[in-house]
């Protein structure tokens, strides 16, 4: 039976429909190779690094890093200019696209993929964030960073060599707003503080649980194997979050994508962390959407920007809670 269920961080509603995931190729499968030209050495492998712009921050022992953060040599945002509007005409209304626009290399091995790290490099990785989102912070005129990993080409990615990319932006962009209003909507306590007492409670949809985090198919999965990572501590800001607490949604994530590929193969996808802008005052809770790119997004979602899931959230859960990864031992 299909469904209609209500996103409360966003106040959009998902069709749930799984009688479409019996059309052929209902699922896209990554084939398509990143890099066109593979003859071209890597920037992000180490002995590369002067295909880079100097690193802004390394970590690991002297002379050989583990994580690397360089400038995008193609950033979206860049200067420091104010953010100032200008309309132009009636309809015109444009402003200045200042901030930074960073790449953060997770590792130095070229295949290892978020789900492939150890979890003292998913500490490390989360701690790059945390470090540059203070950084970020500092910088006058910003307002909000995006973490971001685009994994394979269907989700984004331009190079194979893992990274995540850290956005500063003079704005709050409206996915952020949109959230910020869902917490203030909610009755009673945190919305994501009350997600998890209540997934735990119904135990549908919990993928993983340790006693730092909780990873979920949300009821409101508007992608199929879509999963929500969400710290047990109730803060709004991932750098100001305790080391323990980064850590452990480090090794979730690592967990989390371990199961998925499992279950569905090495599918592209999109790791997209959420934290409060800067100086914004309660409520919200810092979490991490990941969404697999099974399905392509048609004219229905993009006219009504309502998404139609083909895999119900708790048949995702079953079958991922039933292939535990080998990563998962280490």
């Amino acid at each position: 039976m299909n469904q209609l269920r209500l996103d409360p961080m966003t106040g959009r509603w998902v069709v749930v429909s799984t009688d479409r995931a019996q059309r052929p190729r209902a699922f896209t499968p990554r084939t398509a190779p990143i890099q066109a030209d593979t003859d071209r050495p890597c920037p992000f492998c180490p002995g590369h690094e002067e295909a880079t712009p100097p690193a802004l921050e390394t970590y690991g022992p002297e002379g050989h890093w583990l994580v690397r953060v360089v400038p995008n040599l193609y950033p979206a945002f860049e200067g420091d200019d104010p953010f100032v509007v200008e309309n132009r005409g009636p309809v015109f209304t444009q402003a200045t696209a200042g901030g930074i626009h960073e790449v953060l290399v997770l590792s130095p091995d070229h295949t290892d993929s978020w789900s492939m790290l150890s979890e003292d490099q998913t500490s490390l990785v989360m701690a790059a964030i945390r470090d540059r989102i203070e950084e970020h912070a500092s910088v006058t005129g910003l307002r909000y960073t995006q973490v971001i990993v685009n994994a394979g080409r269907e989700a984004g990615a331009s190079l194979e060599h893992p990274h995540a990319q850290l956005l500063g932006m003079s704005f709050v962009p409206r996915e952020l707003v949109e959230e910020q209003a869902g917490f203030a909507r909610f009755a009673g306590r945190c919305l994501l503080c009350t997600t998890v007492d209540a997934e735990e409670d119904v135990d549908h949809r919990v993928v993983y649980a340790d006693e730092r985090v909780l990873v979920i198919n949300p009821f409101w999965s508007g992608a199929p194997y879509e999963m929500l990572v969400i710290p047990r501590d109730h803060n709004p800001h991932l750098h100001r979050s305790p080391e323990a607490d980064l850590s452990a949604v480090g090794k979730a994530i690592r967990h989390a994508l371990g199961r998925l590929r499992d279950v569905v193969g090495d599918v592209a996808y999109n790791l997209v962390i959420h934290s409060a802008p800067y100086r914004a005052p309660e409520p919200y809770h810092w979490h991490v959407h990941l969404i697999p790119k099974l399905t392509t997004v048609a004219g229905f979602e993009l006219g009504t920007g309502v998404l139609i899931n083909i895999v119900n959230p708790e048949q995702a859960t079953e079958e991922l809670r039933q292939r535990v990864p080998a990563t998962a031992e280490h």
